[in-house]
């Protein structure tokens, strides 16, 4: 079969490998779609990162090159021995960890804090940006006919996002804002209006992106125009409620914290690439609180329900679609040159 795989930075290479066999407990895919994530993107312009390149990851027991993909959906076409959740032609999404099940975060149901955590699609086992994936049948989770198979292909990125929401302290009614409106931030503000925020604030710099957010129903503040602290606690009166910083940008993670009222959260959804300085004051002084947050867990089915009702929207948030052999050049160069680009979907067949 065709697959993309990641050979070192700037390096992508479109290969004939083997089609993945159905051991026990695996379920084989056919992909349908499979999303180019940020994280994609920093592997081809900076990685490795999560890829494991000189020594094999410790879960997959793989090493670069490596298949990419982890945002992707499709139909299952064959199920290994013991498989008992799936049958052939079932539509499903994958949920990509790989977890090891034994250190403390896994003994507490926190896999995604996982002391070896990695992904499908970074740390092996296969990639969307291929014909097909063997994954492991507890990472397989079952979409309705009404939700697309494009929609299906929105659900990872997604679960990241509604999992911030819900790790929040935001109560139905309170105002939020999202600092950085591109693919996560987007998808934050969907998570938020699932969860009831009465206003969305929505801070970023590109003309197409700012259009998206308006799009979605946020409150757009231009941080060209506006002192983006002084307007928030104009416009809110006392600040907002909860603030999520999904931009990874020092400077805007101090705009974050001070956006918020006495007692307010600041959510850090990004990775920073930096350290990124504060002032204990500025949390202290108010009572402010700070959360990470990183990837997701036990949200899937939650995010597919939410979509069976109309959130997290594949036509506003799909910008193009493009098949396994343009990847490189109509999809991840497209992404660095493009701002208007939001999300990229890839099929493979």
């Amino acid at each position: 079969m065709q697959a993309l795989r990641w050979h070192g930075v700037k390096d992508l290479r479109l290969e004939t490998i083997a089609e993945p066999q159905v051991t026990s407990g695996k379920v084989k895919i056919k992909v349908e779609w499979c999303g180019i994530c940020g994280s994609d993107l920093h592997e081809y312009v900076a990685g490795p990162i999560f890829i494991p390149e000189n020594t094999p990851h410790t879960l997959t027991g793989e090493q670069a090159p490596v298949v990419m993909g982890h945002e992707f959906s499709g139909q299952v076409v064959e199920v290994g021995e013991g498989v008992t959740k799936f049958k052939a032609g079932d539509r499903v999404v994958v949920e990509p960890v790989f977890a090891c099940g034994k250190c403390a975060a896994c003994r507490q149901g926190k896999y995604n804090l996982c002391d070896e955590m990695g992904f499908l699609g970074l740390a092996g086992g296969g990639g969307g940006f291929s014909e097909y994936v063997a994954a492991d049948e507890h990472m397989v989770h079952k979409i309705p006919d009404s939700v697309s198979y494009e929609q299906g292909a929105l659900v990872e990125p997604s679960a990241v996002a509604l999992y911030a929401v819900r790790q929040s302290q935001l109560k139905a009614g309170d105002r939020a804002v999202v600092f950085g409106a591109g693919p996560i931030g987007l998808l934050v503000i969907e998570a938020l209006k699932a969860a009831g925020a009465s206003e969305i604030y929505a801070v970023e710099l590109s003309a197409e992106r700012k259009q998206k957010a308006e799009e979605l129903g946020a409150i757009v503040i231009d941080p060209k125009a506006y002192d983006v602290v002084e307007e928030l606690h104009r416009r809110t009166g006392s600040g907002v409620d909860v603030a999520f910083e999904v931009t990874g940008v020092p400077p805007v993670l101090t705009q974050a914290i001070n956006s918020t009222k006495i007692g307010g959260q600041i959510m850090i959804v990004s990775i920073f690439e930096t350290s990124a300085p504060i002032v204990p004051n500025d949390i202290v002084m108010k009572e402010r609180n700070i959360t990470g947050i990183i990837g997701y867990r036990d949200v899937f089915p939650a995010v597919i329900s939410l979509m069976e009702k109309g959130f997290f929207p594949a036509d506003k948030l799909v910008t193009q679609r493009i098949k396994l052999d343009e990847v490189i050049d109509r999809g991840f160069e497209a992404l660095l040159k493009e701002k208007n680009q939001v999300k990229i979907l890839v099929s493979a067949h």
